[in-house]
């Protein structure tokens, strides 16, 4: 009961319209108002500027200039795992698909169906699989990386709601990475298929990945669907793959007896992109065959 009294006001909040003006702000150049906007944050959140590439708070024209910004080299090394964290932020949840179903939180599952944007037959190959919902604070680097190597086949855009998507929201709103506006981005892997999905929320005004650019807006009321040949190229472990353009939370979908996640992680937990997120179950295997 707390926990959806803490998120009525959010039903009542213009979203959609305060998404379009933080948009417009974090796009403008506004020289001096900028800036100080950006070490506010900073300041605020506590942001750990000597990872940017660029640390000169004075020097981003927009806000979104300094909220998308790179990393030094070496910022983020990357482990010699089968599978790597994506990204900068906090463990949500992850563990196994039960019966077509993700859990969020306690009393709250969501359908695989309905988070790839009603495709019975994707969602259908991650049966039984395996998930992992990771959470990107204001303070965290918010470019999205691959996790293992992937030959991106298809992108589908599901509009939606746009709630925001902290932990306190997702105890307390049903199906909320399953309503919000979403990216879900189709790759083929070595194992085979797997799935990225870049969830909207408030506020996020855009989100983009680095082969299409940024995908919404426009913010259209109906699905949309590239499909990508073979021609595409492979991106590979710890590469770049998209943004958010403000922060939000990042989706993954893998399949039934493919991977064993990494033990140390746990709800809340914070992560780093590149540290080891899972590993193979042959992987496993083989180095439990060689302790016998």
């Amino acid at each position: 009961m707390f926990n959806r009294l803490a998120v009525l006001h959010q039903y009542l909040l213009p979203k959609q319209a305060l998404t379009v003006l933080a948009g417009k702000f974090a796009n403008a150049h506004a020289g001096r108002l900028t800036t100080a906007v950006i070490k506010w944050f900073v300041r605020h959140y506590r942001v750990k500027m000597e990872d940017a590439l660029n640390p000169d708070i004075a020097s981003y024209a927009s806000f979104n200039d300094f909220f998308t910004r790179a990393l030094r080299k070496g910022a983020r090394p990357i482990a010699s795992a089968d599978y790597i964290c994506p990204v900068d932020g906090a463990v949500s949840q992850f563990g196994a698909i039960a019966n077509g179903q993700v859990f969020q939180a306690k009393g709250h599952d969501y359908s695989t169906v309905a988070l790839v944007g009603g495709d019975h037959e994707l969602a259908a190959q991650f049966q039984h699989g395996s998930f992992a919902t990771l959470y990107l604070s204001p303070m965290d680097y918010h470019r999205i990386h691959m996790p293992c190597d992937g030959r991106l086949t298809r992108m589908i855009y599901v509009p939606g709601d746009l709630f925001s998507v902290n932990p306190v929201t997702a105890r307390g709103i049903p199906n909320l990475f399953a309503r919000n506006e979403r990216v879900v981005c189709v790759f083929e892997g070595e194992q085979g298929p797997f799935v990225l999905v870049l969830v909207g929320a408030t506020i996020v005004g855009s989100m983009a990945t680095v082969w299409h650019g940024v995908i919404n807006p426009p913010r259209t009321r109906d699905i949309r669907e590239w499909r990508y040949g073979p021609e595409q190229p492979m991106l590979k472990k710890g590469e770049e793959m998209g943004r958010f353009l403000l922060g939000s939370t990042v989706v993954m979908l893998f399949q039934k007896d493919l991977l064993s996640f990494n033990r140390e992680w746990k709800p809340e937990r914070l992560v780093s992109l590149g540290e080891m997120m899972a590993a193979k179950q042959s992987t496993l295997q083989k180095s439990n065959a060689n302790l016998i």
